[in-house]
């Protein structure tokens, strides 16, 4: 999609619903939106008519170690199939460990093991979604020691094992360029 799209926001939705949009197309945060009726879905339903929309989680943890959510799965692809969604996306992370979720997206260890482990997670969730995901890079304040591979090989690899695509957040690669002392180019 080459068009230019904007952010879904609470701030817009009585022009939205009055005026509906023009751009190219919508992100929206599909937490947002799931499980959830009136005027946010409304509001998404009515853009959704103008324009492509593209959802964007915060909560997949596809780097996590507990279970995948399963009901969160559900809703997501509910949600996905009920506005066809032209994208979903979410990012290449986890959020919580032991049960707790931390609100936070935090760096993967560049690992074998975490890249294994990631691969057969994005299978699990692209079979519950019925649909190809994309991956979004996450800012980073730390470096694991036991990393092998940098970042871009771990991210590239995950992409060409796991058959999903890439959502490059050029700040994000930004950020941890300065905090990692690398060249962002």
């Amino acid at each position: 999609m080459s068009r230019h799209g904007i952010g879904l926001r609470t701030a817009h939705f009585a022009q939205l619903l009055e005026n509906g949009l023009r751009q190219g197309w919508v992100e929206a945060i599909s937490e947002n939106f799931m499980g959830r009726g009136g005027r946010p879905l409304a509001v998404l339903e009515r853009v959704r008519r103008d324009v492509p929309v593209a959802l964007h989680g915060v909560s997949l943890g596809i780097g996590g170690l507990e279970p995948l959510d399963l009901p969160y799965l559900q809703s997501l692809r509910a949600l996905a199939e009920r506005v066809e969604a032209w994208q979903v996306s979410d990012h290449l992370c986890f959020g919580g460990y032991g049960g707790h979720r931390a609100h936070d997206l935090w760096p993967l260890p560049f690992t074998e093991e975490a890249l294994e482990h990631v691969v057969s997670r994005v299978a699990e969730v692209q079979e519950a979604l019925g649909r190809r995901i994309a991956l979004e890079n996450v800012s980073s304040y730390v470096e694991y020691t036991a990393s092998e591979l940098t970042e871009w090989e771990f991210t590239a690899e995950v992409a060409r094992r796991a058959g999903c695509d890439l959502l490059l957040d050029v700040n994000n690669l930004y950020v941890n360029a300065q905090n990692h002392g690398y060249d962002p180019l």
